[in-house]
């Protein structure tokens, strides 16, 4: 029941990392916001497990805070376009914040196409950000340095995009990726060269390219909120051409089958590190 209790308040979080979870030591706590801009907040410590982490496409951008004693620091990593390994510090504790998919912080003095499989230390993008960074490193409650993040974004925006790029965040979003360019184009009444251009300027990718990463992460979604799925009829409902094409493309993705993942994340070790604050 307290698994089942986890489950539903995670429903809300579309765009997972579930990787992150499996390589906390004990628990991985979440948090909602109150920022429009913000999906949530998570903390963990890292484990000593030999099995490397991966970071999978979200569409998001992470701000992520190594608190560690010594040289604490954080970066920003903008979403992968398939699974990379990530570099965590055994036993240091993690402190991080995932913004909502389509998303770019005004503050980051960056491109959206230079974050695409990339990361940064956050100081080289807003240099006066060193109390931030220490504050949050320093601070042991998760609750606080929710708090802190809070405070330093009370005057931070998003950065504005096109409104053809908004209206297809949206209509992605809503049909799961699974919608072809032309229809884009219909819905929107702009040229599939426009459309393009300016989903590039402000994504750093193209719609194809999200498409495909919301697809991923709707089917990752469907597998972690759903007592009985079929990967046939996932596949299908997504608008892959067949089953082994889908299985294909999530192992790529998510550097695992999905019967693989679907085991990982209902296991009792898995269910039991999360924890929802």
């Amino acid at each position: 029941m307290a698994n089942l209790s986890i489950v539903n308040q995670l429903a809300h979080i579309h765009h997972k990392q579930p990787w992150l979870v499996m390589n906390a030591e004990q628990k991985f706590s979440l948090a909602g916001a109150n920022n429009d801009t913000i999906s949530h907040f998570y903390t963990f410590e890292a484990s000593d497990s030999s099995e490397a982490p991966f970071a999978i496409p979200d569409g998001c951008i992470d701000v992520l805070f190594d608190c560690n004693d010594s040289s604490p620091n954080a970066e920003v990593f903008g979403t992968p376009l398939e699974a990379i390994n990530i570099e965590l510090t055994a036993h240091n504790r993690y402190f991080g914040i995932r913004f909502k998919s389509g998303v770019m912080p005004d503050f980051l003095n960056v491109s959206a196409s230079e974050l695409i499989d990339n990361h940064y230390n956050l100081l080289d993008l807003i240099p006066k950000a060193n109390q931030l960074v220490e504050e949050v490193s320093n601070s042991n409650s998760f609750n606080h340095q929710v708090d802190l993040f809070n405070q330093f974004m009370m005057e931070k925006s998003q950065r504005q995009q096109t409104c053809t790029t908004t209206q297809i965040i949206q209509n992605i979003c809503q049909h799961q990726g699974n919608i072809k360019i032309k229809d884009l184009e219909d819905l929107t009444g702009y040229s599939i060269r426009t459309l393009q251009r300016n989903f590039h300027n402000d994504m750093g990718m193209s719609p194809k390219t999200y498409s495909r990463i919301i697809r991923c992460q709707s089917a990752i979604y469907q597998i972690n909120h759903s007592e009985n799925v079929t990967f046939a009829n996932l596949a299908y409902d997504l608008g892959f051409t067949d089953q082994p094409h889908f299985l294909r493309e999530f192992k790529r993705l998510v550097k695992a089958t999905p019967l693989n993942y679907q085991h990982r994340v209902k296991d009792e070790s898995y269910l039991n590190k999360i924890q929802y604050v």
